[in-house]
């Protein structure tokens, strides 16, 4: 299989996409560029993903090789149109839980794949219908989990994830950080 005969550069620190990188048997390397990770304040919410994971894509595209292929992504989660990005501290991921619970919210993966020759940017869609959380078990989740480098103050594969998402429409990996059925179709439509 082509695939897995090129070798990928993830352009991200996530422990989440490297995990899921690895598990599904790719080729890669992590080589990291910060960015700002502003946007325009008219953008449209659901454009903001594929944005960032396009200017990570332009600030790291010098640090990929021959036939290597630059893989960058970045993970919104939008409530009511709201953006609830990583939280600033304790209380922050305390009121973006409590924002949360008991509603159906959207996350968006942003994806870029960049190499010499093209780039092509597309984003993962999923609904995420959380149960109702108390008070005791959100502080119990942030005190023990420590959300704070989560978008919307969780991870679909600790004990939110776990024991109070009753309902997920689109893919589990696409919350944990890549859409993985649909990053695979477009690496098979991106290589010659």
């Amino acid at each position: 299989m082509k695939i897995f005969q090129r070798k990928i550069i993830l352009a991200s620190k996530s422990p989440r996409r490297k995990q899921l990188l690895t598990e599904a048997g790719f080729d890669f390397e992590i080589r990291v560029r910060s960015i700002d990770e502003s946007y325009p304040d008219d953008m449209a919410v659901q454009d903001v993903a594929p944005f960032l994971a396009e200017q990570k894509a332009e600030a790291a595209k010098d640090l990929i090789h021959g036939a290597e292929i630059l893989l960058t992504a970045d993970s919104v989660v939008i409530l009511d149109e709201t953006i609830y990005g990583k939280p600033k501290d304790r209380a922050d991921a305390i009121h973006i839980l409590r924002q949360l619970s008991g509603k159906t919210h959207q996350v968006i993966t942003g994806v870029c794949l960049y190499s010499s020759a093209k780039k092509r940017v597309f984003a993962g869609i999923s609904n995420v219908h959380m149960a109702p959380l108390s008070e005791e078990e959100i502080l119990f989740y942030v005190d023990r989990y420590q959300p704070f480098d989560k978008a919307g103050a969780y991870a679909i594969q600790e004990w939110i994830g776990l024991c109070k998402i009753s309902k997920i429409e689109g893919t589990y990996s696409n919350i944990m950080g890549l859409p993985m059925s649909q990053l695979y179709w477009e690496l098979e439509q991106f290589l010659p």
